[in-house]
């Protein structure tokens, strides 16, 4: 007979306190994602007691579907019903339930509706250039740490250390609530250090919350960048003054795409899985190269060609160049069994290439 809100009071100081991996707490995203939730299933299903509970798994589901019909993905509605089932398995644990009322939920089909796509070198350099100096600075970090939305806003003047060249990362806001070090360019922290000094980032903040029901909860005191409320927002206007498309065949860009290029752009160094693991701060592998990483076409073609340096034949090779000039000022290269001079050391020799397989023929 315990009042819903009250109990749910409670589940929220157990998680802000040791809830988290390994008895941490849960970082302020996951909490205010957590709480938002549970206020939201309270109004849906008309939770007074926790004995309301009791039987709630069909309509649950409902409220679910009707979520989806308005257009949220299976990972939003799944976010929504691990709330609820997180709580409901801390009752069970704590003796207020007798069992889970959700134990038989299935969730959703969680496959991307759309995937982010990597932003091209031209793209990045066109972005840099509209964007104004603030966003500019945002950007850049974005690009060149891999660090997300949250993170950014996170980080203080005091993280940017000028000796190591990067930025330290607290165990407090980082997603996978570790702390680390990430590397920048050396000639980004120094205009980094400029940026702060001027204290322009917290001016910043202070104009955005200038509403007096405004709050700068989770921004740091003296905070490096500034990063908007809405920071997908702010790209979108970017990327239309840059005249950069947000939706193409290979997919969209947000602001959490500026991630998803800068492990790709990783990968493309040469550097190794562990490498660019170890900079993406994923847990395995898999969700680097399976979930992060991009392949350009242009990049594929690349190597395709340099595969064929190792197996064709040098003459073979030259002789393709020669057919693609000759081609393109329009003349026939399309008959078979054309002839090319192979020069070598001190002689010349005709070497026949057949351009079509010869026809079989019988044996005897």
């Amino acid at each position: 007979s315990r009042p819903f809100k009250e109990v749910a009071a409670e589940y929220m100081e157990w998680g802000e306190s040791q809830g988290g991996r390994g008895g941490r707490s849960w970082s302020k995203t996951h909490a205010r994602m957590r709480r938002s939730h549970l206020t939201w299933w309270k109004k849906r299903l008309g939770l007074r007691t926790l004995a309301d509970v009791d039987g709630i798994l069909s309509r649950v589901e409902k409220a679910l579907r009707e979520l989806g019909d308005k257009g949220r993905s299976g990972k939003t509605l799944n976010s929504y019903a691990d709330s609820l089932k997180s709580f409901c398995n801390w009752c069970v644990s704590r003796g207020y339930l007798m069992e889970d009322p959700l134990a038989d939920f299935e969730p959703f089909d969680k496959t991307p509706q759309s995937i982010r796509r990597a932003m091209t070198r031209d793209e990045i350099h066109a972005l840099l250039k509209a964007a104004p100096e603030r966003r500019r600075l945002l950007y850049e970090v974005a690009f060149t740490s891999g660090l997300r939305a949250n993170e950014l806003r996170s980080l203080s003047v005091d993280d940017l250390d000028m000796e190591r060249s990067g930025l330290v990362l607290h165990a407090e806001w980082t997603k996978n609530r570790k702390p680390g070090f990430q590397p920048l360019p050396r000639s980004l922290v120094e205009r980094l250090s400029a940026f702060a000094e001027g204290g322009e980032a917290g001016e910043l903040y202070r104009r955005a919350f200038a509403r007096k029901d405004a709050t700068l909860e989770g921004i740091p005191e003296r905070p490096l960048l500034y990063v908007p409320v809405h920071p997908s927002y702010a790209l979108n206007r970017d990327l239309k003054n840059a005249k950069i498309p947000k939706q193409t065949v290979l997919g969209k860009l947000d602001f959490h795409a500026c991630r998803t290029a800068y492990v790709s752009m990783v990968q493309e160094t040469g550097a190794t899985v562990k490498e660019t693991q170890a900079l993406a701060r994923h847990s395995t592998p898999d969700l680097t190269l399976n979930v992060y990483a991009r392949t350009r076409q242009s990049r594929l073609s690349e190597v395709a060609e340099m595969v064929g340096e190792m197996v064709i034949p040098g003459e073979i090779q030259n002789h393709s160049r020669t057919l693609q000039a000759v081609g393109a000022e329009g003349l026939d290269v399309n008959a078979a069994n054309k002839r090319v001079t192979a020069t070598g050391a001190g002689h010349t020799s005709r070497v026949r290439i057949p351009l079509s397989p010869p026809k079989a023929t019988r044996a005897g």
